[in-house]
């Protein structure tokens, strides 16, 4: 099977980018958080007005990073994760993401930098980087109390549980439940209302939330460093990662 982002012109001024990585349920590599970081440049620089983002297949949208792969954090590499997560950069292209399939721990996280969300009836979403040791330094403890409240946010983060496409919808986490069959045509049709209209005044809307949104992600990203560095530096992360590995319950005793 194929690794890839797969890029997609739809008219003139409609972009659909596919995570194809189906072996591992459509997890992002180091390499190809990379590239979705470099992709997200040319998207704004070019003609572009409305990004449709969806997951190959009908398992996964995406498992989020993939813990089978590179697990360093160094500085450069910490940039590229962020910035292929939109997670405090001002953006101005409006993204629709169709959610095809369950949608995980970094998944979510890119989830959390489009705009338009709908999902197809089998999805479930969810935060497992606790169950794991990991700290969810994507932007989920900053974007997900401001997207859909506290008490939601903390339930997801805290208990790492998975939900359910219907209480996706019912918390705000994405707009609403359509069948899988007709998905990506509802995101194509939003993503051509979208382009239709003015893109002056749809990117100016978008850079100003956008740019709330970044400035307060930004403002707590050197906490958000030091939480993720302290959780990766503890025996409760080698045995996590150690027992995701393994397919096995981790042991925090």
């Amino acid at each position: 099977m194929t690794m890839e982002l797969r890029v997609e012109e739809r008219g003139a001024h409609v972009v659909v980018v596919t995570i194809d990585n189906q072996r591992r349920r459509n997890a992002m590599p180091r390499a190809m958080l990379a590239e979705l970081a470099a992709l997200w440049d040319r998207l704004e620089a070019g003609p572009c007005r409305c990004v449709v983002l969806t997951g190959a297949g009908e398992r996964a949208f995406s498992a989020g990073a993939d813990l089978s792969s590179d697990l360093s954090a160094d500085p450069e590499t910490a940039r590229s994760v962020n910035h292929a997560l939109l997670k405090h950069h001002v953006y101005t292209k409006p993204i629709v993401a169709a959610v095809n399939g369950d949608c995980a721990g970094g998944g979510v996280e890119l989830l959390l930098a489009t705009d338009i969300r709908a999902a197809a009836p089998h999805a479930r979403f969810g935060l497992p980087e606790v169950r794991w040791s990991i700290y969810p330094f994507g932007g989920a403890t900053v974007k997900l109390v401001q997207q859909i409240g506290y008490v939601h946010a903390m339930e997801l983060l805290l208990t790492a549980k998975l939900i359910d496409a219907q209480e996706a919808a019912r918390i705000g986490l994405v707009n609403r439940v359509v069948p899988a069959s007709e998905l990506m045509p509802w995101a194509l049709a939003t993503a051509e209302t979208i382009a239709l209209n003015s893109p002056s005044a749809v990117q100016a809307v978008k850079r100003q939330i956008s740019a709330t949104i970044a400035e307060h992600a930004l403002a707590r990203e050197p906490l958000d460093q030091e939480l993720g560095d302290r959780v990766r530096a503890s025996d409760h992360y080698r045995e996590g990662v150690r027992a995701f590995l393994e397919k096995r319950p981790p042991d925090y005793r």
